[in-house]
């Protein structure tokens, strides 16, 4: 039986010796440019230079909190500078970084805690308007409200933490960034690419996150992948609104940090900040990747009227019929689908810019640099042919190195040849095009018909009135589940649940069309992804008393 795996044919760009630790790699660049704009938040931004101090001094901050190669720090902070200084500081020392999500609840952050092993936190005590990080932390860990910020933390619901620091206003129990001691020493080696450089914690689904270890390896590995396949050079700049506790909030500003490039970020998603930022300074790659960023901002009346000259390539991931109401907006600038997830430290496989539209539009493109990737059986693990749905198994330089203090679900996610197995389905074609059908877990068993959310999402975006599109399974007497669709509609259109209902009748088999439809103009988020676990949960709360709308 003939079987299809697919890896990269481009050969790695030959030259400059190219360093695998965080550290060496953007110290390079620091020597080479130091006056270089390197990154942007908002309005505030730093040079390689400026960049390079900041780290220096959050390296030894850490040093004199006691933090040593190997320990782990914990960031709850939203997107800014402080942020990215930290980030390299530690990388300069060998000390661990764990991205804390900025929406997570008390328990969830409690996990992270505990099961990362921090000794140090560092996060700003309140956003104004979003969220209070004292109340919340005090939530998480009782005992810390009666700590005194002068003495080291003993708590015993977390052992390890000894500090924590705010950025912003003191609180009562945390350390005031004004009053941490400098270490005077020599900064101790940069470790080498197989330290772990991040603990980055999945979002969960209704599981506790897991932690992934990223060593330095992965991530810098990833940033030359994606240097090479785009050409990225000094030239180019990159806008991204990812926070900086999700992967792609990190592997890419590192990306251009290492390109000797510029990064522009925004501390948090807005529209409007969004078009000030991209007037600002025009970018060449448009990263908005999610349609959750990516229809507000090319719906917003003054993106029409931006520059878009300097733009050469648009990231996003949505079904066919979205990606061309996206490519219509800017014409000249390729947009691409990409695959990839925090296990794999970033991207995996990114289409290119001369493929052909329909296939850019469809799937997924090929495997970077240092990447392969094959469709396998999800029972047997045997690869499949040509063409073949099956499960996404990936193998490459960007690999983590496995789940934090959980061995067993390491090994259990990995193949005998190394390679990982994502949960994701897909299928290869005679190209070595990959293709995404959905995810294992994202699938519906309606009266005993395998139903992939994603196949119904595509057909409803179809519908002239639909935005964007995200189907459920809700339990049912008869069928086991059935699906449920909620709709996000265009500005000024309109629909009803009958409409789209019947929009489905004929056009998919009876078994895919959604018995429940409910219109939303938010979502819930988790990062930058939808949680629908939530949605499920919210329409399975409102049927509860309707129970005959449940029967088939």
């Amino acid at each position: 039986m003939a079987v299809m795996s697919t890896e990269s044919s481009r050969p790695r760009s030959s030259g400059e010796e190219r360093p695998h630790s965080l550290a060496v790699a953007i110290e390079r660049r620091v020597h080479q440019n130091p006056t270089r704009r390197a990154v942007a938040i908002d309005e505030q931004q730093l040079t390689y230079e400026e960049l390079w101090i900041r780290s220096e001094a959050r390296a030894r901050q850490l040093l004199a909190l006691g933090v040593r190669p190997g320990k782990r720090i914990g960031v709850l902070l939203p997107n800014c500078l402080e942020y990215l200084e930290l980030i390299v500081g530690a990388a300069r020392i060998g000390a661990v970084v764990v991205p804390m999500n900025i929406r997570f609840k008390s328990r969830e952050l409690r996990h992270l805690i505990c099961d990362s092993g921090m000794t140090a936190l560092f996060t700003r005590g309140f956003i104004p308007g979003v969220v209070d990080f004292n109340v919340l932390l005090a939530e998480s860990l009782p005992g810390i409200a009666a700590a005194r910020p002068d003495v080291p933390l003993q708590l015993a619901e977390a052992p390890r933490l000894r500090n924590v620091v705010t950025l912003g206003e003191p609180a009562p129990f945390m350390r005031a960034e004004a009053d941490l001691a400098r270490f005077d020493g020599a900064l101790p080696l940069p470790p080498p690419p197989e330290a772990p450089l991040f603990i980055m914690y999945t979002s969960g689904t209704t599981a506790n996150p897991k932690g992934c270890i990223v060593p330095h390896r992965a991530i810098v590995s990833n940033a030359w992948s994606i240097i090479d396949q785009w050409k990225l050079s000094e030239s180019d700049s990159w806008w991204c609104p990812l926070p900086m506790f999700h992967i792609g909030g990190v592997v890419f500003v590192m990306t251009m940090l290492i390109a000797n490039g510029y990064y522009a970020g925004v501390s948090h998603f807005d529209a409007d900040k969004a078009i000030a930022a991209l007037e600002h300074s025009p970018p060449t790659i448009f990263y908005s990747l999610f349609p959750t960023i990516t229809l507000p901002i090319i719906a917003h009346p003054r993106f029409a009227k931006l520059d878009h000259s300097r733009m050469r390539l648009m990231c996003n991931l949505a079904p066919e019929q979205m990606q061309r109401r996206i490519q219509a907006v800017v014409p000249h600038a390729p947009i691409v689908g990409a695959f990839g997830m925090t296990e794999t430290c970033g991207t995996v496989c990114y289409g290119l810019p001369d493929d052909p539209a329909d296939l850019r539009f469809t799937t997924c493109g090929r495997p970077l640099p240092g990447w392969q990737v094959k469709i396998v059986d999800a029972a047997t693990h045997d690869e499949l042919p040509v063409d073949a749905r099956g499960e996404i198994a990936v193998r490459g330089d960007g690999l983590f190195q496995g789940y934090l203090n959980d061995p067993e679900l390491t090994a259990s996610r990995h193949l005998p040849d190394g390679f990982f197995l994502t949960g994701d389905i897909g299928s290869i074609d005679h190209d070595g095009l990959l293709s995404f059908h959905g995810r294992f877990k994202d699938q519906l068993k309606v009266g005993g018909e395998n139903v992939a959310a994603l196949e119904v999402e595509a057909f409803l975006a179809t519908h002239p009135a639909v935005a964007l599109a995200h189907v459920v399974g809700i339990r049912d007497e008869k069928y086991g589940e059935v699906p449920a669709a909620f709709i996000e509609l265009k500005p000024g259109a309109s629909a009803t649940e009958p409409e789209i209902i019947q929009y489905c009748q004929n056009r998919i088999a009876r078994f895919k069309v959604p018995r429940h439809v409910r219109f939303v103009t938010e979502w819930p988020m988790s990062a930058t992804k939808i949680v629908k676990y939530r949605l499920r949960e919210a329409l399975e709360a409102e049927l509860l008393g309707a129970p005959d709308a449940r029967k088939g």
